[in-house]
C-alpha cells in the first residue's frame, strides 16, 4: 500500500530555502551599503578640503557581507537540493517546478559574485 502524498515536508523545505534567500539578500544589500559609504565619507573630505589618501575600511566590510551573502545563498540551495533528494517520489508535488527555488538561490550567488568583483575593481583593488 502506497502512502498518500502529503505535500508538507516539501513545502517546509521550500519556505526554509526561501529564509535562507531572504537572509543573503539582506547580507548582500547591507554590504553594498557599507560599501558605499566609504563613498560618501570621502565626497565629505573633499567637500570640507581634507586630504583622502586612505583606503577605507567599508569597502572592505562591504565585500565581506556580499561574499557572505553569495556563500549563504549558494549553500542554502546546495542544501535543499541535497534534502530534496532524501524525499521519496511520492511526497514531491507533480507539475511542480521543483527546480526554480535553487535556480533563484544560483542566480543571485553569481549576481552577487559579479557585484564584488565590480566593487573590488571600482576600488582599485587586485581582484
Amino acid at each position: 500500500m502506497q502512502a498518500a502524498y502529503n505535500p508538507q515536508v516539501f513545502f517546509a523545505a521550500e519556505r526554509t530555502l526561501l529564509a535562507w534567500q531572504r537572509s543573503s539578500i539582506s547580507f548582500i544589500a547591507l554590504g553594498f551599503v557599507i560599501e558605499r559609504f566609504g563613498i560618501f565619507i570621502k565626497f565629505l573630505k573633499i567637500a570640507n578640503n581634507i586630504p583622502d589618501n586612505s583606503i577605507h575600511l567599508s569597502a572592505f566590510i562591504g565585500i565581506f557581507f556580499i561574499a557572505m551573502g553569495s556563500l549563504i545563498s549558494l549553500l542554502s540551495a546546495l542544501q535543499h537540493q541535497n534534502f530534496l533528494r532524501t524525499l521519496p517520489a511520492s511526497d514531491l508535488p507533480s507539475r511542480y517546478f521543483i527546480f526554480l527555488g535553487p535556480l533563484v538561490s544560483y542566480t543571485m550567488f553569481f549576481a552577487a559574485i559579479g557585484l564584488a568583483i565590480w566593487l573590488m575593481i571600482s576600488n582599485s583593488f587586485v581582484v
